[in-house]
């Protein structure tokens, strides 16, 4: 009784905010889809939310620029950022709370296929509310693949979008590019209610490389859940790489810049991870 209880409450936590298309959709379809994406999985999908759940967290997405926002500006990214919850407003943080629910990670286990249960950041670190302005910027790139406070592996990244009336001339689309940078094979425009989800490894490249050219007074606005697993059974080549941000050139006259010492390309032999964990083992 308990269990259909629970049930019953999660149905309705789902059905509050999803589009009646996801909240009973028989999700088997999605993961097939989701596992089968190139160039990593993923998936996207369109009106995903209810519609006046999120026109109302659109009309009510702040100007980062008044807010007590983190800026960025530099060769890789041009953006603002407010990770801060308790400084969105009421219905934003509700919905941020939802999908860092239980009911919502379990969504999402489902979804992926992700063995491991997924584990939520209430502190939001590097998500949160994003918000790019005319000449905006993310350049190609993979995240970083541990918290750096509590050292969870970052598995999933669920971006929504919040864009009124956005032109595809305006730019901004999410681009996922294959693991060899030669093409990008998927493109996710940041109109209203579309979302992308996609799993987070060394080689899932993604971003916007180019400035978004918007009239004066539009803004690219999106939110950035990131999701992360207690150890992860995936890809171990990850450990490889050093964690942190690896950006990646589109083309040979791109431009970014990665900060990387010789401990960092040491770190790319698999030989001496070996040793390394030999070591770690005695």
């Amino acid at each position: 009784m308990k269990s259909k209880l629970l049930s019953y409450r999660n149905t309705l936590m789902l059905d509050k905010y999803l589009n009646h298309k996801y909240s009973y959709e028989d999700l088997k379809n999605l993961k097939k889809e989701y596992i089968n994406n190139k160039p990593f999985p993923h998936i996207s999908l369109n009106n995903f939310f209810k519609h006046d759940v999120i026109s109302e967290v659109a009309n009510n997405f702040p100007d980062l620029r008044e807010q007590n926002s983190y800026k960025k500006n530099n060769i890789n990214e041009k953006k603002f950022i407010l990770k801060n919850i308790d400084l969105y407003p009421k219905n934003i943080k509700d919905l941020v709370i939802f999908l860092n629910s239980q009911t919502f990670l379990n969504f999402l286990n489902k979804i992926t296929d992700i063995k491991e249960p997924l584990l939520a950041d209430e502190k939001l670190y590097g998500g949160g509310l994003h918000q790019s302005y005319s000449g905006g910027y993310l350049k190609v790139h993979s995240d970083y693949y541990k918290h750096p406070a509590s050292k969870l592996d970052r598995r999933l990244n669920l971006l929504i979008y919040l864009n009124k009336d956005w032109k595809e001339s305006y730019g901004g689309a999410l681009e996922l590019w294959n693991k060899d940078m030669s093409r990008c094979e998927k493109k996710v425009f940041p109109t209203i209610n579309n979302i992308c989800i996609f799993s987070t490894n060394s080689k899932s490249y993604h971003g916007f490389g180019d400035p978004i050219n918007c009239p004066e007074g539009y803004s690219r606005n999106s939110i950035a859940m990131y999701y992360y697993t207690d150890g992860r059974s995936d890809d171990d080549a990850i450990y490889l790489t050093k964690n942190t941000t690896n950006w990646k050139k589109r083309s040979k006259d791109d431009k970014v810049f990665n900060e990387y010492t010789i401990k960092d390309y040491l770190r790319r032999i698999p030989y001496l991870k070996k040793i390394k964990d030999l070591f770690s083992k005695n």
